[in-house]
């Protein structure tokens, strides 16, 4: 009988699958963190014999190499992937046996070029269970993945690509097929919004997916295009060591730093980053750090802000908080942080300086209560696309990824920032904070400040993000 286990990467917006007979697993998209998996393998009792990419990822490293170096199962990539590896190579057709399972090769071009999907059915004799069918950023659920992150003058011959592989998948597999993707639960991956919940067949994409419900093939290309919106700077590294066979991780506990070391750090302009909340970090925090709260969006955005391959310290309250902030951060590769520093930040700073800055609502900000007798500026830290749907007037718009490049553009006055709902705004709060300019930090959703109304709503546009975040 096929058994399918669900691996989710809620931090990146991803799932890895472990699919079985009860003895032998395929092991699809496995993420760079593979002790999860091998603790999941260990407790079904079952043995690794395949580990199959769906595609070479942009939004994080892979576990598959080392997973398959670590166990002797087959690694199997697309033959037309130029890896530096050795490899099971699969084509479009190949059919594979894994114990009572067949897995056949679907080539799906468009998320990327090589694009690859797997369907695994159980071939015993008189086996009545459904396959399933693992989609990688192709077929999601009720959308498709993006299709820029190839080649952006590429783009609308991908997503041609795209509506078509995903008919081509809907029209070869029987209604009852389940589908499981790897993107579509947060990733920047997706191009769109996923519906319908945690799971799905082929039918439930007939009745619901975008790219099957438009007819128009020129439609559907271009709405997905128009609705693609930033992804972070770090993608560009993740192909390329992929491609590579990426190293395996070290998560041991990293160096402890003392507060003199903590100070020096700080004093050459590293990036010493504090995972506390963004409410400790406002109330109180080492002059020069930058705040990225500990949460599912920390290892994005500390990958989006920060300069790839800077030095960096993590601050915490814990030892544990640090370890789950390595885990996060191996997944996009930044694999050994400099070091870290816990405790109280009294402790921490051991006689430097601290700062602070308040926090405050939007109803705070209709009220006007700045404190220096001069109208704030406010800063907005959100997407293009999320500014052009609604806006407070005379906000000064600077997305997060281009604030700390930017900074010469802020004037000298009082700096009341905000995003959608208050993470982006704290890191933004922070790096101005970092900078020496006066902010308060507006913790609060945008849609309190709509219903405000700081920003009535435009009847003309139409919201096309999906990760307001």
């Amino acid at each position: 009988m096929l058994n399918i286990d669900v691996i989710a990467t809620e931090e990146l917006g991803d799932r890895s699958y472990l699919a079985h007979d009860g003895t032998v697993a395929v092991v699809v998209d496995p993420q760079r963190d593979i002790d999860r998996i091998e603790s999941l393998l260990t407790e079904r009792g079952l043995t690794p014999a395949m580990v199959v990419e769906t595609h070479i990822h942009n939004d994080y490293i892979t576990g598959g190499y080392q997973l398959a170096a670590r166990t002797g199962a087959r690694y199997v990539v697309n033959a037309e992937d130029p890896v530096a590896f050795d490899r099971v190579a699969v084509r479009a057709g190949d059919e594979l046996d894994v114990g009572s399972m067949t897995v056949r090769v679907i080539a799906t071009p468009g998320h990327t070029v090589t694009h690859l999907a797997y369907v695994i059915s159980d071939n015993t004799p008189g086996a009545t269970t459904a396959p399933a069918v693992f989609t990688g950023g192709s077929l999601l659920y009720g959308s498709v993945g993006r299709t820029d992150l190839v080649d952006p003058a590429r783009t609308d011959e991908l997503t041609r690509a795209q509506y078509r592989s995903a008919r081509h998948l809907v029209g070869s597999l029987p209604g009852d097929t389940a589908v499981y993707p790897t993107h579509g639960f947060g990733s920047f991956c997706s191009a769109g919004p996923t519906v319908g919940g945690p799971s799905g067949t082929i039918a439930d994409e007939r009745a619901r997916n975008d790219a099957l419900l438009e007819p128009d093939e020129d439609a559907f290309v271009a709405r997905l295009v128009a609705g693609l919106t930033a992804y972070p700077a770090y993608y560009a590294h993740m192909a390329p060591a992929n491609l590579a066979g990426p190293a395996g991780v070290d998560l041991s506990p990293l160096p402890i730093l003392d507060p003199r070391e903590l100070a020096k750090r700080i004093a050459a302009g590293e990036w010493v980053v504090d995972l506390r909340d963004r409410t400790a970090y406002a109330a109180e925090h080492l002059a020069g750090s930058v705040g990225i709260g500990l949460g599912p969006q920390f290892a994005t955005w500390l990958g989006w802000v920060i300069p790839w391959g800077s030095p960096l310290t993590l601050v915490g309250e814990s030892p544990d908080q640090v370890a789950e902030a390595q885990r996060q951060l191996v997944r996009i590769g930044i694999d050994r942080p400099e070091g870290q520093a816990t405790g109280t930040i009294e402790v921490l700073a051991d006689g430097q300086p601290t700062r602070a800055y308040p926090t405050a609502t939007f109803e705070d900000l209709q009220a006007g209560r700045g404190d220096r007798g001069e109208e704030p500026v406010i800063v907005d830290v959100r997407r293009d696309d999320e500014y052009a749907v609604a806006h407070i007037h005379g906000a000064l718009h600077i997305p997060l990824p281009e604030l700390a490049d930017r900074l010469a553009e802020i004037p000298d006055r009082q700096l009341w920032v905000h995003c959608q709902s208050a993470y982006r705004a704290s890191i933004g709060a922070s790096l101005l904070d970092r900078a020496g300019f006066d902010v308060v930090l507006i913790a609060d959703e945008f849609s309190h400040a709509r219903e405000l109304g700081l920003t009535p709503p435009d009847p003309t546009r139409q919201q096309h993000s999906h990760f307001l975040r």
